[in-house]
């Protein structure tokens, strides 16, 4: 499993300033390979292959771009199973979902943009009083791609799919810890033949990943990760004067009505409150409850989240795995000890499993939650729900709202058209009515600290794309 190159200008090189990382299986704790990371150095000559190239891919007639993304999309699927299985032994995503996220979603994302852009990119010729004008759409350029470790697959295909089709190139610098995963796309390059430079991948630290940021050459930022991570970057393109897009972190809430269907409700947790452990970004880990049914609810989300199975990521039947180290399961392990202190009750959970190697944390419930605790106001990355009462609708979409984050959510009521005009209230990016799922042709994205920009749909080719006014002078009449 060793990747000891990096992938720059369509050759494997070994990195000139770089170091290596043993990879850390999450579930045992035993290294199953050693990844190179890019150094500074590294960084540079991968923007200056990107530059050297975009002139080039930004010539390519849209259909023959759209060819080549989609012998990718082929390549990448094609792989898939092998991918996901990788991806779930660093970061102990369960196998199901790791199957849809790192080998069905990024092919699906690369053809649907690649469809997007066959008939090429729109211009438009517009009438106006002073002057005619051609409006060109053109790429916008070197993209810097800064990626996560939870979805390291399909985050990053959210940002290379419209990226390639628009005509940029792309230098991708994936997180260490899944440093190896990331090849997929290099291998998948190479075996479409996309010409050299378009596409880089080099993971890498933050030490390379802020040269990335602020590299003379990089025309745009799209990052996914941290909130305070996403501030710095955004401050830095902010003072370059460069277009910058951040997905970030959530803290999103599920509001459960009076008329709810607690069956319904309960059945899609897993999904919406608890997928990859509780290592995503727009999971409803907040659950509030009307009063009149708060112990009901309680009841339902406890005895659903002890029903879970737990256990080693790559079985089946494997509903919560490990989280990715360590340090992050040490992280949520305090996170539960404020809970507690701040008196908060957990109803399941709370510990560490006795029979499992590796970085577990049984998945927790706390009741008796007030909204401004901590553990309901900042972002945990693990597998602890916070259940909230309300008195009422008003006093629910308060709740909802009365975060930082703006990422997600979800309503659930017996009255869709109920749960549209609530969900028309809630201050979020996105949000499901007795339902939550990310449909790769509708934008996906944050308000508030969750965010700047969208990804998917046709709106996740714009921020690719710089619009030209070529005036005319009008018609004579």
């Amino acid at each position: 499993m060793d990747r000891l190159s990096l992938y720059i200008d369509g050759e494997q090189v070994a990195p000139l300033d770089g170091t290596t990382r043993d990879v850390v299986e999450a579930a045992t704790g035993e290294v199953i390979g050693t990844a190179a990371l890019g150094g500074v150095s590294d960084i540079d000559r991968a923007v200056t292959a990107a530059a050297r190239a975009k002139k080039g891919w930004a010539a390519t007639p849209a259909k023959e771009r759209a060819d080549l993304i989609d012998r990718m999309a082929g390549a990448l699927f094609e792989a898939g199973k092998e991918t996901a299985a990788l991806v779930s032994r660093e970061n102990g995503m369960p196998i199901r979902l790791s199957i849809g996220a790192n080998k069905f979603a990024p092919a699906a994302i690369f053809q649907y943009y690649a469809g997007l852009v066959r008939g090429d990119v729109e211009n438009d010729e517009r009438n106006g009083q002073l002057a005619r004008t051609l409006v060109r759409r053109d790429p916008i350029g070197v993209v810097a791609a800064i990626t996560p470790w939870n979805y390291p697959q399909a985050l990053a295909a959210m940002k290379l799919g419209p990226a390639l089709a628009a005509g940029c190139t792309v230098v991708l610098k994936p997180a260490p810890e899944t440093a190896l995963d990331a090849h997929a796309f290099a291998d998948a390059a190479a075996a479409a033949g996309l010409p050299p430079g378009v596409l880089n991948v080099v993971p890498a630290d933050r030490e390379a990943g802020a040269a990335l940021v602020s590299h003379a050459e990089v025309n745009k930022v799209a990052f996914t990760g941290s909130t305070a991570a996403g501030r710095a970057i955004g401050a830095e393109c902010g003072r370059l004067l460069r277009p910058v897009t951040l997905e970030l972190g959530g803290k999103s809430a599920s509001i459960v009505c009076e008329d709810a269907d607690l069956e319904l409700f309960a059945k899609a947790l897993l999904e919406i409150s608890l997928p990859n452990n509780g290592q995503t970004c727009h999971a409803c880990t907040r659950i509030l409850a009307p009063a009149g049914r708060y112990a009901e609810v309680v009841e339902a989300v406890t005895d659903t989240v002890r029903s879970l199975r737990i256990g080693n990521p790559l079985e089946k039947d494997t509903q919560i795995g490990p989280l990715v180290s360590p340090a992050q399961r040490d992280r949520v392990l305090d996170y539960v000890n404020i809970g507690r202190t701040d008196g908060g009750r957990v109803t399941v959970g709370g510990e560490v499993p006795a029979d499992l190697p590796g970085w577990y944390v049984q998945p927790t419930v706390f009741a008796d939650v007030d909204n401004n605790a901590r553990i309901a106001q900042e972002e945990i990355f693990g597998p602890v729900l916070a259940v909230i009462p309300y008195r009422d609708e008003d006093e629910a979409v308060a709740l909802a709202n009365d975060s930082e984050y703006g990422l997600g959510g979800t309503v659930w009521t017996g009255d869709v058209e109920r749960g549209i005009a609530i969900a028309d209230r809630i201050e979020t990016g996105t949000v499901g009515v007795n339902h939550y799922a990310l449909d790769f042709g509708a934008p996906f994205g944050g308000v508030k600290a969750s965010g700047l920009g969208r990804e998917l749909g046709p709106e996740g080719l714009a921020p690719y794309v710089q619009t030209r006014s070529v005036y005319l002078a009008p018609v004579a009449r």
